[in-house]
């Protein structure tokens, strides 16, 4: 069993080699690939996890997860290696939603779409970028601003507090711990300005600014839907697709058409986030928004986060957009549902509800910053916020350190608390996959007609609650063929260009094309004595042949798995 725990974050080198234990402890299930390089040449790790037994992954529905596309967001590889471990340790109970899912289903796992930038993060102190470690837009060092750094050799990069007569903080005189924001009109009192602990470069005294970071990619703006350039969105890179790692991911996901949902773990706010993200959502197909918001609400119920659209709830600024992201790139492009899930909410931690994810922190009652600060003091040991203490800075003189270590409260769950958090999401991940269109055997039937010849009839049905399209824009689009089956004869080859069809076919073709079947995704809640639940779930295919023998049938969908059968005809 590989030694993996879920109690500390994993540097690049010890997370290849726990993947590669995993695919030798588990030959029969995981399957460790490439599917590209970094920009500083490292592996980007695709785990397939399957019951090979069963068939392979590319015949399976499939549900695609990856993580930590943000360089800092390590909880993101955490979840996505513990999905892993839920997989096939449970794969082991014969009855568990793991087994049933291993064995009819394929998953794509990618921990660390990212590994340069968590590196980086991983680092004491941390150096803290927002996604690609390659220089963007310009490879040049801002010659000014503000550096963070560990000043006092602590291992962390806390707050400095500097006197400032026009400042927007005040001690708090509800509890000296905080800081509050200066009232509109207040004056006559000891007031600061907070900024990250650091050094100033080339500091004329004056003026203070944060040094521009000459990592300025974000690759979840980088996606082609919707892509814009640098001047209407920051960080989206040269083109669409153009850092490697993403088009690795895309590459990976056009190239797995099986591909029926994903999701694509971040941090923080503890939500499942989905689209759309860029219009409303009555600019969106009926038929799958009521799918997400049915999965939101199971997935509301198994990991406690609540189920949000990003257009409604989730806007850095109500009258601006994203746009070039993984979650709908995949839904729009490739016609799957996506969610990106957001782990940790150090608000819901302390105890405060119903609060707005983003708003809340541009306005939040002071009492929010007490619950916080006593969270810190009881759950986290203290470790969360630092009361403030004197420090001499070299450019700056008598400052003070301290306030919150975000990268230790809020960025990512603390180590203890990890395990828990990540948990529920590969539940979610599981029951999400299980709901994917399943092609599956309904009956075959055959008769004889006369001269020899018989009809063949062969039926397959789609088992799963989704439609074998998955979604309705991959209908409209045309994202994904129907049902298609063929027929071929035991010692017959399939003739060159320019020949006949077979003399033992007459009736039918060797390939013939058939619909989408759906599921039961879209019964309505009550029947009231007017349902009709037509079998639109099941394709018929007929051929007639003219000659004894043994008969191959298959019937595929690239999304909802293959269907085999053996006819033998000979008597």
């Amino acid at each position: 069993m590989p030694s993996v725990v879920f109690n500390r974050y994993y540097q690049y080198e010890e997370l290849t080699k726990l993947l590669q234990a995993f695919e030798k402890e588990y030959p029969n299930l995981v399957k460790v690939e490439s599917i590209g390089k970094s920009h500083e040449q490292r592996d980007i790790w695709l785990v397939t996890v399957t019951d090979a037994a069963t068939g392979p992954a590319e015949e399976k529905p499939a549900f695609w997860c990856d993580g930590n596309i943000h360089a800092s967001e390590v909880s993101a590889s955490t979840a996505v290696l513990h999905l892993l471990n839920r997989l096939v340790t449970n794969y082991q109970k014969p009855e568990s939603s793991e087994s049933r899912a291993l064995k009819t289903r394929a998953f794509y796992l990618v921990p660390r779409l990212n590994p340069d930038g968590a590196e980086w993060a991983l680092e004491t102190p941390p150096r803290i970028i927002r996604s690609s470690t390659r220089p963007y837009p310009y490879d040049e060092d801002d010659p000014y601003g503000l550096e963070k750094q560990d000043l006092d050799g602590d291992g962390r990069i806390l707050n400095m507090r500097i006197p400032d007569s026009n400042g927007p903080w005040k001690i708090s005189e509800k509890n000296p711990r905080l800081m509050e924001r200066r009232s509109p009109g207040e004056s006559g009192g000891n007031y600061y300005r907070l900024m990250p602990e650091g050094l100033f470069h080339n500091f004329d005294q004056m003026t203070m600014r944060g040094q521009k970071v000459k990592e300025g990619l974000d690759m979840n703006r980088n996606w082609p839907v919707a892509w814009r350039q640098e001047f209407e969105q920051k960080g989206a890179g040269d083109f669409p697709g153009s850092e490697p790692e993403i088009l690795a991911a895309m590459r990976a996901i056009v190239n797995r058409p099986n591909i029926c949902g994903a999701v694509m773990f971040h941090t923080f706010s503890g939500v499942n986030l989905r689209p759309p993200g860029r219009h409303p959502e009555d600019q969106m197909a009926p038929e799958d928004l009521w799918v997400y918001q049915k999965v939101g609400k199971t997935g509301e119920e198994i990991t406690g986060y609540p189920a949000i659209s990003v257009w409604n709830d989730f806007k850095y600024h109500p009258k601006e957009v994203i746009t070039g992201v993984a979650d709908d790139w995949v839904y729009e492009h490739r016609g799957a549902f996506a969610w990106t899930t957001e782990i940790w909410a150090p608000p819901r931690q302390a105890g405060i509800k119903d609060y707005k994810y983003i708003e809340w922190f541009r306005e939040h009652p002071f009492e929010h910053e007490e619950m916080l600060l006593e969270w810190s003091d009881t759950k986290l040991e203290g470790k969360g916020y630092i009361d403030w203490y004197p420090f001499d800075h070299p450019q700056l003189g008598p400052i003070e350190l301290g306030g919150w270590d975000g990268h230790y409260a809020f960025r990512n769950p603390p180590p203890q608390f990890l395990e828990a958090e990540v948990a529920p999401l590969g539940e979610w991940v599981v029951w999400q996959a299980l709901g994917s269109p399943k092609l599956e055997l309904r009956k075959v039937q055959t008769e004889a007609v006369g001269n020899g010849a018989f009809r063949i009839r062969f039926a397959v049905q789609n088992t799963g609650w989704l439609p074998t399209n998955v979604t309705k824009v991959a209908l409209e689009r045309k994202l994904c063929r129907g049902v298609v089956a063929e027929i071929t004869k035991e010692g017959w080859s399939k003739g060159k260009a320019g020949s006949s069809e077979p003399d033992w076919l007459v009736g039918g073709k060797l390939r013939l094309e058939g619909p989408q079947l759906v599921g039961w995704s879209h019964v309505e809640v009550s029947g009231f004595g007017w349902p009709t639940d037509s079998t639109d779930d099941v394709a018929l295919f007929e051929w007639v042949v003219s000659q004894p023998g043994v008969y191959h049938l298959e019937a595929k969908h690239e999304r909802a798995g293959v269907v085999r059968h053996v006819v033998d005809l000979r008597g």
